[in-house]
């Protein structure tokens, strides 16, 4: 529900992101990839893993000690969102303009109040109740979509834009706080002692959630400063692309994430066959994204930014590689989550946060943005094997099968045959649909899908028909 409910709104958000960069330009949509970017790092810093955490410890603990941590956490969460916000607009302030710092200043105003509505929303998270948080996802998709529009009809210049978030978070902490009413309070603490005492606990894994924000924001401020503007463009657009479908592996895997958690305290078994069943259904996604990206980049890149952005095309597909690694890796560090690993985690995050740093810098003066996506990709595919061996090691009942790899392997190779097809005037569209259907082909032909995957689809249909067979 989470997944197909955020998909739904991808596709909504697609309309506005194709009339925002039209509106904007080249140049001003680079300015407004960096400033999203900046707060996209506050958001990260002042998070510093609270939520993920949280959700840990929450599906873990009593009834009652469950949401005096959630008052505490809202608090600390409201306060380091506030010195962040300030840090970056003053650092946008210094080094970019005083137009681009009241931007920053504003969009920080909104990353505020989608961080008090996080928190309340943790009820829902934890009683499973992913209908509604589906519903409110959606919403936010929606809301933004519709504004982006209306502030385009009016012909509104870059300022609006960037404060879009402020009226869209305040009708969402409404709706939230209407569905968790009695259930916990609202109100926050702000309890410096028990701040430390939480805040010592998970230090090691705040530290790797803050060099995990840049890691994945580093590219865009890399480019801002050892590129020009056009390719600071051309990977903004391709960046806003992919940056709306890096949300995918994350609902994925979080949706699970309370049954990991719980299993990581009283049954390693069962989350051993947790971890497996998420790791081939992420490895079938990812991979399929992959090759839809790959296969799709001209279209949505001519959606999203018009003719004058076709160069950023080659650009998304790279990036769709690393996107499809994603989904991989992030199932392999909820598992280290899970175990309560934090150092093990800060280890990895800052290492790929120095190995994309050095693979973008020294790519970008190469090859553009196309040395920064292939320099983001490989980090990326990099962390996925590191996390997924931090987690196997010396836990023999958390180690997974790989015999699915060379099949999903055979399945991409299959996608994208339908590129060869590109030059012959065939629309991208029937281009993506045949290369769905070959890669979910050649999956069944190979029996790669889960088992529990194949019990869902109805016991008539022509799938199940052929999944029986070859699982006889």
């Amino acid at each position: 529900m989470r997944v197909g409910g955020y998909i739904v709104g991808s596709l909504v958000s697609v309309v506005s992101a194709a009339l925002l960069f039209r509106h904007l330009g080249k140049v001003d949509t680079g300015h407004y990839v960096t400033a999203v970017s900046l707060v996209a790092i506050v958001g990260a810093v002042s998070d510093l893993g609270l939520t993920a955490v949280g959700v840990r410890e929450i599906s873990s603990l009593p009834e009652e000690q469950r949401w005096p941590l959630a008052q505490d956490l809202l608090g600390l969460r409201i306060t380091l969102t506030l010195v962040g916000g300030t840090a970056a607009t003053a650092i946008a302030w210094v080094v970019y303009s005083r137009l681009l710092a009241a931007g920053v200043a504003l969009a920080g105003v909104g990353l505020l109040l989608q961080a008090t509505q996080d928190n309340f929303s943790l009820p829902l998270v934890v009683g499973l109740r992913l209908g509604w948080v589906s519903a409110l996802d959606l919403s936010r998709q929606l809301l933004s979509t519709l504004m982006t529009v209306l502030l385009v009809a009016l012909g509104a210049t870059l300022l609006p834009f960037l404060g879009i978030s402020i009226p869209v978070g305040l009708i969402l902490v409404v709706a939230t706080v209407s569905l968790v009413r009695g259930t916990r309070s609202l109100v926050p603490t702000f309890s410096v002692r028990r701040w430390r005492r939480f805040a010592g606990a998970m230090l090691p894994y705040a530290m790797a959630i803050a060099a995990s924000a840049l890691y994945f924001r580093v590219s865009i401020l890399l480019m801002s400063v050892l590129s020009n503007s056009a390719q600071l463009g051309y990977f903004g657009a391709s960046f806003r692309i992919l940056e709306v479908l890096t949300v995918v592996p994350g609902l994925l895997v979080s949706s699970a994430f309370p049954i990991f958690a719980r299993a990581a305290r009283d049954d390693h078994e069962r989350l051993g066959y947790a971890l497996a069943r998420v790791f081939e259904v992420s490895t079938i996604v990812g991979a399929w994204v992959a090759v839809s990206v790959a296969v799709g980049a001209p279209l949505a890149i001519k959606i999203v930014g018009g003719a004058e952005f076709a160069p950023a095309a080659p650009v998304l597909a790279i990036q769709g590689v690393g996107l499809g690694a994603m989904f991989v890796g992030l199932v392999w560090a909820n598992g280290l989550l899970s175990l309560g690993l934090y150092r093990q985690i800060l280890a990895i995050n800052v290492s790929m946060l120095v190995l994309s740093g050095v693979l973008v810098a020294i790519l970008i003066p190469l090859d553009g943005a196309r040395g920064a996506a292939i320099g983001t990709a490989a980090a990326e595919i990099t962390s996925g094997i590191v996390h997924a061996v931090a987690v196997a090691r010396g836990r023999p009942q958390l180690r997974p099968s790989l015999r699915i790899l060379p099949r999903v392997g055979l399945a991409a190779g299959a996608g994208v045959v339908p590129l060869a097809l590109t030059g012959l005037g065939v629309p991208t569209v029937a281009l993506l649909v045949l290369s769905t259907a070959l890669f979910a082909a050649v999956l069944l032909v190979l029996r790669a899908f889960p088992e529990e995957l194949l019990d869902l689809l109805p016991a008539a249909g022509p799938l199940a028909r052929l999944a029986s067979r070859g699982r006889g």
